[in-house]
């Protein structure tokens, strides 16, 4: 450090906090540690009676902590990521519109296996909604060198996708299929189909057309085949997910001439689950669940499809590693741990 007329501290960094009372009124930090001096805080610190000031001794290569950090949030950011101003050095990275959170798991960990480098982050894969904060971004000194920053620089660079980015959910007409002999024959009221037609609301989608099959696998590939005559871009089929004889929606969607993906899921609620493609239009067949649990498999994997994924069986898969939901008496998702 080195000690300095006030008069001639222009653009030096303090690296202590400078308090200023005022009786009656204040007595708190009026200039805190790594503030650098405007022309404007020099008759605020006279004021103050401070005539000398301990600085920061400016060193060739090193550079200021809010210089780093806005430097660092800018080779992390993607789209729909702001950042906020700098403060104490850090940076927040915050979302500009609703949507997924991508953040590369590799990424943040080379960034953060980088000497003085913090980058801390919500999870892969959690809904946001805009002027959410996802991140921060700091450096540990007052002043660094400036090839650490130049070396995280680099490593963002590397990775062929943005390290964080914020996909918007895109909209998709949807046709659903409510299936089950009891449903269809009036015996029981649908259930299902209030809840499908919320969810898909809620994201932003729109529902063209909701159908009912008996348990027969010729009559759910009609209604599936006729959503997407009408234009549907993804179908959603419910019941008749489990292993009993007379459960064959997983035949008449493998039938429909779709893809499976998968059909089971390392997640509770929604073991059952099954994911499948008609070329480009994916096929979800639903467990009993989604009628009744606030969150299962469904809103996993349906924010990455309508977020611009064609998703395999690896991605599914991978979900066993927080897929427990622990049915909490009031659902907190995605501020949790489910999915993560």
């Amino acid at each position: 450090m080195q000690k300095i007329r006030v008069e001639d501290a222009l653009d030096s960094v303090l690296i202590h906090d400078m308090t200023q009372i005022i009786p009656g009124k204040v007595k708190d930090a009026r200039f805190r540690k790594g503030h650098i001096i405007k022309k404007e805080d020099i008759p605020v610190l006279l004021s103050m009676g401070k005539e000398h000031l301990f600085v920061w001794d400016q060193v060739s290569g090193l550079i200021h902590e809010d210089e780093a950090a806005i430097r660092l949030g800018k080779s992390v950011a993607g789209p729909g990521i702001s950042l906020s101003e700098p403060k104490e050095g850090k940076v927040n990275l915050i979302t500009v519109e609703d949507g997924l959170l991508y953040a590369s798991e590799d990424g943040i960990l080379a960034l953060n296996s980088l000497e003085h480098i913090v980058l801390a982050t919500l999870h892969n894969h959690t809904p946001v909604k805009k002027g959410q904060k996802i991140a921060g971004a700091r450096v540990v000194p007052l002043m660094i060198n400036e090839l650490i920053i130049l070396s995280a620089q680099d490593v963002a660079s590397d990775f062929t996708e943005p390290i964080l980015q914020v996909r918007p959910l895109q909209p998709k007409k949807v046709g659903i299929v409510i299936t089950g002999s009891e449903v269809y024959n009036g015996r029981i009221q649908d259930k299902f189909g209030p809840v499908l037609h919320s969810k898909v609301t809620e994201w932003g989608s729109v529902v063209i057309g909701q159908s009912y099959a008996n348990d027969n696998i010729e009559m759910i590939k009609a209604q599936i085949n006729e959503h997407i005559a009408n234009g549907a871009e993804m179908i959603l089929v419910t019941g008749g997910m489990s292993v009993d004889p007379d459960d064959v929606t997983p035949t008449a969607i493998k039938e429909s001439g779709a893809e499976i993906v998968t059909y089971g899921a390392p997640v509770l609620p929604g073991a059952m689950f099954l994911l499948a493609y008609l070329g480009d239009i994916p096929i979800m067949g639903l467990p009993g669940c989604v009628m009744y649990a606030r969150t299962t498999v469904f809103d996993l994997v349906v924010t990455r499809i309508l977020a611009g994924e064609r998703l395999m069986r690896k991605d599914i898969v991978k979900y066993g590693h927080g897929g427990l939901c622990l049915e909490c008496k009031t659902c907190v998702y995605p501020n949790c741990s489910f999915g993560k």
